[in-house]
């Protein structure tokens, strides 16, 4: 697998040239159907030349993603959700594409959207297609060194944390997005919805047992900091989830599927959580931040707060909500796995339950820091 890819979680997966060759009903990439969707395309993006090909993008835990290719090798991006197993008030196809294309014109790398389908006679659920990026998208050490020397490294660092402040530096009402979602009680919110989805992941689709979740929610819950200014918050910000150029600058922040407005200092708290230094253990079992050249995750936290201004005084409570979060959103996408509602991208799950258990014990840890004031 090249690191030479674009938008999306990775391009590793099987060719399907329309109508032929996939594992879906007519030999259909699963979770498309391939005609619909080809008219569909044809109808609404300039520019396109038939036939059009479709391959499941290798890598996407949660929504589906495929790139399309037209006949003249023009790559584009198409989101979907999962097939099955939908959680209430997730995967809306429609709010991720409208926050992409509020927050391109305001100066956020994001890819250029072309359209959105809410018909779901066209392919079974509502879906978006959006241009191709071309660039690494890092997700371990091996990849991070073969695209960039230590001082790349260093590039990369800088920009990633540079771009989540030009995130967080964006006005909602100016661009649109107000009335996204409530502004106050952000992590309140945050910790009803996720906590609910847990909940239903385990006692009703089987998820493992985690009750290192339960104990640090009610932690969690006592010792929620106060909130500033509302932003808009990516809610999944991490290295793996952009495309970076050649030059180490961040090409298009990816998955917004969980974006929102609220507190922007639960970013900066989920990216540190992702960040693993070098000879440490990551939950994910694999971390390009592990390679020599990186920042630190103090580092990153003096850079963000240096370009931000913002006060980082409470980062221990976001750290620990971040891991916790994390475990729950892991959880959801295991019981989808089980349910076989992810399509066939090849990805080993197996490991998912003592992922999600490690990162309770993680989440536990950081809440006993925050109780005893331990940094």
């Amino acid at each position: 697998m090249s690191s030479r890819e674009g938008t999306g979680p990775s391009t590793e997966g099987t060719d399907v040239p329309a109508p032929a060759a996939g594992d879906g009903p007519g030999g259909a990439p699963p979770g498309l159907d391939v005609a619909g969707v080809s008219r569909w395309i044809a109808d609404h993006v300039d520019g396109v030349t038939s036939p059009l090909s479709y391959r499941l993008i290798a890598g996407g835990r949660s929504n589906l993603t495929f790139e399309v290719t037209d006949g003249a090798g023009r790559r584009l991006v198409l989101r979907r959700p999962p097939t099955d197993h939908v959680l209430p008030t997730a995967h809306d196809m429609g709010r991720e594409h409208r926050i992409i294309s509020a927050l391109r014109p305001a100066g956020v790398p994001v890819p250029e959207t072309f359209g959105y389908c809410d018909d779901a006679a066209v392919t079974g659920s509502p879906f978006y297609v959006m241009d191709f990026v071309d660039g690494h998208i890092l997700r371990d050490e091996r990849e991070a060194e073969a695209a960039f020397d230590r001082a790349g490294r260093q590039r990369v660092s800088a920009a990633l944390v540079d771009t989540l402040v030009t995130l967080h530096q964006v006005d909602p009402d100016a661009v649109g997005l107000g009335d996204l979602a409530r502004k106050e009680g952000y992590i309140a919110r945050q910790l009803k919805r996720w906590y609910g989805q847990y909940q239903r992941s385990r006692n009703e689709l089987g998820g493992p047992d985690v009750p290192d979740v339960d104990a640090v929610h009610d932690r969690l819950v006592a010792r929620i900091p106060e909130q500033g200014p509302a932003g808009v918050v990516h809610g999944d910000y991490r290295l793996d989830n952009t495309v970076v150029g050649a030059d180490g600058a961040v090409a298009a922040i990816l998955d917004w599927e969980l974006c929102t407005l609220g507190d922007v200092l639960a970013d900066v708290g989920q990216l540190l959580v992702y960040w693993t230094e070098p000879g440490e253990e990551s939950a994910l079992q694999h971390a390009a931040t592990a390679a020599e050249g990186f920042y630190t995750r103090q580092e990153v936290a003096e850079r963000y707060a240096a370009a931000s201004g913002r006060s980082l005084e409470q980062l221990d409570f976001y750290v620990a909500f971040a891991y916790w979060k994390l475990a729950c959103i892991l959880e959801g996408v295991y019981t989808r796995y089980v349910a076989g509602a992810m399509g066939r991208d090849g990805f080993d799950y197996s490991g998912y339950p003592d992922s999600i258990r490690l990162l309770g014990a993680q989440a536990r840890a950081a809440a006993e820091r925050l109780r005893s004031g331990d940094s």
